[in-house]
């Protein structure tokens, strides 16, 4: 039982802490569990067994995100035993919520994939873990990876050197994805072939890009003229992800091309939309909290600006 319940009962006092109506009785190999949240509770420990089984670990923030799903009547098992690439260092990339889950699912299954949610929900990165499967797998030729070049703040202008050297901090997040996925010799030779570009925006017009799996990062910061000029690009044999936060538009004026993107392509067929929230926040704890209280507070605006 110690791998279910952590060291020193740690584990265990978290589920007790989670479930207030239920009573867990631990006696040598068995739980016995009893009180109005036993069910709930039964199919949590079911839910860990599963998890275990399939060899990965059960520490504290998966056993908190795996009280959450099944809180919400969600199967944890199946999100997290979903492997998506065997990345560098051995490390196994897998989705850690439901949001994300249905987002990789979306990716398989569509031609374009809008991900759009605040930071911290594995948008880039998942859909990079995504890019190097489909490579490695040979359903595409290369990957193209981009991003408008838009200043948060800050002028391009002023930067030293020439304009690679300028846009290359925009496209910084994206080159630390893929180091993530393959290890750093391998990735400078995926770049030097030309099978993977990092580019900006501005560098996809004119082209047709066929037999590539295509990442539009930080979509929010496209003008509307841009988005369309992305979206027909897409070639023969090609599948593009597209990423955003409506949330942190940069680009002057806020028209931004992902605004009502969804009602204006909906029923297009081989083209979803993912929304990943809060929930969906895999880093420090403190940036879900963060993210909520945005959304909280956005919410009431909205309620305060139509009363």
């Amino acid at each position: 039982m110690g791998p279910l319940l952590g060291e020193r009962d740690e584990l265990l006092r978290m589920v007790e802490a989670a479930f207030p109506g239920a009573e867990i009785h631990v006696r040598g190999n068995e739980v016995g569990i009893d009180g109005q949240e036993a069910d709930l509770v039964g199919r949590l420990f079911g839910e860990l067994v599963k998890i275990l089984q399939a060899g990965q670990v059960v520490d504290a923030p998966l056993l908190a995100r795996t009280i959450d799903m099944v809180k919400a009547d969600e199967r944890p098992s199946e999100v997290f035993t979903t492997e998506v690439l065997k990345a560098a260092k051995g490390r196994r990339v897998r989705p850690k919520t439901s949001g994300q889950k249905a987002y990789i699912d979306a990716i398989a299954e569509n031609i374009i994939t809008f991900g759009i949610g605040p930071a911290g929900t594995g948008k880039s990165w998942l859909a990079v873990a995504m890019a190097v499967q489909a490579l490695q797998a040979k359903q595409v030729d290369r990957i193209i990876l981009t991003r408008p070049a838009v200043e948060a703040g800050e002028r391009l202008g002023f930067l030293p050197g020439d304009l690679m050297a300028k846009v290359d901090p925009y496209l910084r997040p994206l080159y630390d994805a893929l180091h993530d996925m393959v290890d750093s010799e391998a990735a400078a030779r995926l770049l030097e072939r030309g099978t993977v570009e990092v580019a900006p925006l501005a560098f996809m017009r004119g082209r047709t890009l066929n037999g590539a799996f295509i990442i539009l990062d930080e979509a929010q910061n496209t003008t509307p003229e841009q988005m369309k000029m992305f979206l027909t690009r897409i070639g023969f044999g090609s599948k593009a992800v597209i990423t955003g936060d409506t949330t942190q538009v940069d680009v002057p004026g806020g028209r931004s091309g992902l605004g009502g993107l969804e009602k204006v392509l909906s029923g297009i067929d081989g083209l979803g939309f993912v929304r990943l929230t809060g929930r969906d926040v895999v880093r420090h704890r403190i940036v879900a909290d963060i993210v909520d209280a945005y959304e909280r507070d956005g919410a009431a605006k909205q309620g305060s600006d139509r009363s």
